[in-house]
């Protein structure tokens, strides 16, 4: 299998099993994201954990960068420089933030009630570590093409800002 980028969906009937599955799922081969979701059994829905690979790197970064440019400026351009940058940075974690939760608002109809989903996002290079994971854990697993549920989170966003 060559690498492809998928989101893994696994499913766990009851709740109550999601917890080391996802402990495990943040270390999978080519994870960008993971996020888990448990309904109860009345049927209320809650985002239980996420996880996201590099988190806070942008950030960093672009405060690093524009600390470097602001030398130009002695010691207040740098002090200027870093914020600045790290405000950039910070905004486009942000953006990626606000993308991965409107993600879970489509998944949310997949949570059974009284169950958990997890929601990996990956390249991956074999679908065998995902697999393993979920049949260890009691789980099903279902693999979305990440490019196409891309389009259909933009869909519904699009829908929801008409509506």
């Amino acid at each position: 299998m060559s690498d492809r980028h998928h989101v893994v969906l696994l499913t766990f009937p009851d709740a109550a099993g999601w917890r080391p599955a996802f402990e495990e799922a943040r270390h999978l081969p080519g994870l960008r994201f993971a996020a888990a979701m448990e309904r109860s059994t009345e049927g209320l829905l809650e985002v239980e954990d996420t996880f996201t690979k590099g988190a806070g790197v942008a950030t960093v970064g672009s405060g690093v960068l524009g600390g470097l440019v602001g030398l130009l400026g002695g010691p207040v351009g740098v002090l200027l420089g870093f914020a600045a940058g790290a405000a950039l940075g910070n905004a486009a974690e942000e953006h990626a933030a606000t993308e991965g939760g409107a993600a879970l608002i489509v998944l949310s109809p997949r949570v059974p009630d009284g169950g958990a989903l997890i929601a990996v996002e990956a390249v991956e290079h074999s679908p065998d570590p995902a697999d393993e994971l979920a049949a260890k854990h009691g789980a099903t697993v279902e693999r979305l093409d990440a490019n196409a549920f891309a389009e259909e989170v933009r869909a519904a966003e699009e829908a929801a800002e008409k509506g």
